[in-house]
């Protein structure tokens, strides 16, 4: 009569948001670490002020499973140092051009408590179009970014801390090889230049191993406003670990940026518990009295065997 159905953020591999910028709407699952890191390079050139910018970075997201399943503590920081080169001088910026802080939230997923009918007498009605991957699952998300004083990546000299805020959501399209997320962003909300945008992601996953991505990412304010596309592909090397590399491109000359990078993603899940909810088998969550009679006649039944 009953069957126990997982209901987790937590997949057997590792989910990770590199080696691209969006946000997935689901956690890492409750007391997962995930560390996601990579190295990249940088080139600018612009126009209109003349000058050439090479240097390199690093970025660090630690993200951990708080509480519960759907709650989920993210940190991420960004270094980078850059000599900017013109006709007759050459100035070096070094600093964190980003320190975030949030937490994220699963709001609402389509597939909680949904189990797939098969019909075993018909081919055809198991291929047809399945309407509830158009579907989204929805999380929010909100932090605060914290900029150190004299930055030499920011608008301002002072130290200040601005909230982010987003909301994301995320399809499995087809047979769930295809995954397509999308982050709406508003960032430095309380400041002198708020900061508008939005990332799409599109990922396809091409066998047990690899997986490519095609991106892009808009964001619009008074101090720099850009759009980017990207691409690239990850490897999974466990279950646990994964690397990846990609490259990102603008389309404006003020100025142009090409960035290219490589990363890792590592998983410690030691002390994951997984989390089962009972259905009965129309798919129905059991209520707390019907799980009071199937506790009581199980110790009924221990008792007389």
């Amino acid at each position: 009569m009953f069957t126990s159905l997982s209901n987790a953020q937590h997949t057997d591999q590792i989910n990770s948001n590199r080696p691209g910028v969006t946000m997935s709407a689901f956690a890492v699952g409750k007391s997962v670490i995930q560390v996601e890191t990579g190295l990249f390079a940088i080139h600018e050139n612009h126009s209109l002020l003349g000058y050439d910018a090479k240097g390199f970075g690093a970025d660090l997201t630690l993200r951990y499973g708080a509480f519960m399943e759907r709650l989920e503590l993210v940190g991420n920081i960004q270094y980078q140092n850059a000599d900017y080169i013109t006709d007759f001088s050459t100035t070096t910026k070094a600093g964190l051009k980003q320190t975030v802080l949030g937490a994220k939230y699963l709001i609402y997923d389509p597939f909680k408590n949904y189990e797939k009918k098969i019909n075993i007498y018909s081919w055809k009605a198991n291929q047809k179009f399945n309407w509830r991957q158009l579907v989204p699952a929805v999380s929010i998300y909100a932090g605060a970014n914290f900029t150190m004083k004299n930055n030499p990546y920011s608008f301002s000299t002072d130290a200040n801390i601005s909230p982010k805020v987003m909301l994301i959501t995320q399809n499995h399209l087809g047979d769930g090889s295809w995954v397509f997320v999308t982050n709406i962003i508003a960032d430095y909300i309380t400041t002198d230049f708020p900061s508008y945008g939005y990332a799409i992601t599109l990922t396809k996953g091409i066998n047990e191993k690899w997986s490519g991505f095609i991106e892009n990412q808009g964001y619009k304010s008074d101090f720099y406003s850009d759009a980017i596309v990207r691409g690239g592909a990850a490897f999974l090397l466990s279950k646990d670990m994964q690397i990846d590399a990609s490259i990102s491109r603008n389309f404006k000359d003020t100025p142009t940026v090409l960035y290219g990078g490589i990363g890792f993603s590592w998983r410690y899940d030691a002390n994951y518990k997984e989390v089962r909810m009972s259905l009965d088998k129309g798919g129905r969550k059991k209520s707390k009295s019907e799980k009071k009679v199937e506790k009581r006649d199980k110790k009924r039944k221990d008792a007389i065997e």
